[in-house]
């Protein structure tokens, strides 16, 4: 049937690509983004282009339930490549959990991972120099990359320093073939470094950071390294922490030289420092923190064995920001150490304690009576919510 005059049938084929992007955005329901491709061919790629995250369903980038209890299916270079040609748009995507995905796999990305700012390997255990030089070639614009428990060596992170230099975000958890020269070579290329995780990485001695760590470097996680002092000088040289894990620090050579943290006026962006299982940190160290890192607000202490009654006087006359405090399983906190902290900690809200030993049930109920504002949990807390990988 023909209509007046001046008046023409229209499809969706007419409108304009801009059009069909307005109104898949003002979409806000879920399910009704993931069903708007099932209506043409038009409306699919609308949504394929407006995709820009991807993660398996074996991924726990994101853990939860259903993804432990499911079976780890066989990613290959074929199916990457189809995904990748389909979703040409991704900034992020997760292959974490893909535990036999192999360097080939990542082939594609070489091809259309120009516009990816963030890949998650976590548990990629085949993934190897071979694999982050695929993504070092293809990835140019990544800014977040998690290697948590892959192969990787020095070579490896050396190539993706050189070809991804904006890098932001890094984790190498128990990448334990990573040593102080692959860190280096991070260090100096990538001069926007914001976090960095190095836990578990037994050939790391924080040296690599020695004249290169950058001033934007605000978080740092080295759980259970073996740094030196002179790797914890260097850490702390860029000035700009503001988050610092060395808790579980082991040593190989006498003194704990954890007192450089508040040396030279670098530690006044601290605001959360973790040295629990520190077990050989001194007083004397403890109190170089709390003088030089006067904005501090949650620390982690608990079993610091070796901290005694003029390292607690230190926090509670220094730590006058200091708003959460973990005091589990110290052995030296008695009831003198207990009142300095009554009387100095101000600000205090939270006090985790458990297994106080030396402090006496008068003092303690002194502290509760005294300090009513303050919320004592016998608990013990090991790791911070708000670290960039969690």
């Amino acid at each position: 049937m023909e209509g007046p005059p001046g008046y023409y049938l229209t499809s969706i084929k007419d409108l304009p690509e801009d059009c069909l992007n307005f109104i898949f955005q003002r979409l806000e329901c879920n399910s009704d983004r993931e069903s708007f491709g099932l209506t043409c061919h038009r409306w699919l790629h609308i949504q394929n282009i407006n995709r820009l995250f991807l993660q398996f369903q074996c991924s726990f980038t994101q853990l939860n339930l259903s993804s432990l209890s499911q079976t780890i299916p066989t990613i290959s270079s074929f199916h990457l490549n189809r995904l990748l040609t389909r979703f040409q748009q991704l900034e992020s995507l997760s292959l974490s959990g893909c535990t036999e995905l192999p360097d080939s796999g990542l082939t594609p990305l070489q091809y259309y991972g120009s516009k990816l700012q963030k890949i998650f390997l976590d548990c990629c255990f085949r993934i190897t120099d071979e694999g982050l030089s695929l993504i070092a070639i293809g990835c140019p614009s990544l800014t977040v990359i998690s290697l948590y428990r892959c192969n990787v060596t020095d070579v490896g992170l050396q190539n993706l320093a050189e070809s991804c230099s904006g890098l932001k975000d890094v984790n190498l958890s128990y990448c334990v073939l990573i040593s102080d020269h692959g860190l280096r070579a991070l260090s100096q290329k990538c001069s926007q470094l914001r976090a960095v995780s190095i836990s578990f990485c037994k050939g790391v001695s924080g040296v690599g950071f020695r004249g290169c760590c950058s001033p934007t470097l605000a978080y740092l996680e080295a759980e259970s390294c073996k740094l030196e002092p002179e790797g914890i000088t260097a850490i702390v040289n860029g000035g700009g922490l503001e988050y610092l894990n060395v808790s579980n620090l082991r040593w190989c050579i006498a003194g704990d030289g954890l007192a450089a943290i508040g040396g030279a006026g670098l530690g006044t962006k601290l605001r959360v420092l973790n040295l629990r299982m520190c077990r050989s940190v001194s007083s004397e160290s403890v109190a170089a923190i709390a003088k030089g890192c006067p904005f501090l607000q949650d620390w982690n202490l608990s079993i610091c064995h070796e901290v005694k009654i003029p390292g607690w006087k230190a926090v509670g006359e220094n730590c006058h920001n200091l708003e959460i405090i973990h005091l589990n399983r110290c052995r030296n906190l008695c009831d003198r150490g207990l009142q300095a902290l009554r009387d100095g900690c101000r600000r205090l809200r939270i006090m985790y304690i458990t297994g106080y030993y030396q402090v006496s049930v008068p003092a303690m109920e002194m502290f509760k009576w005294s300090r009513s504002d303050v919320q004592i949990k016998e608990e013990e807390i090991t790791t911070v919510p708000n670290w960039p990988f969690r």
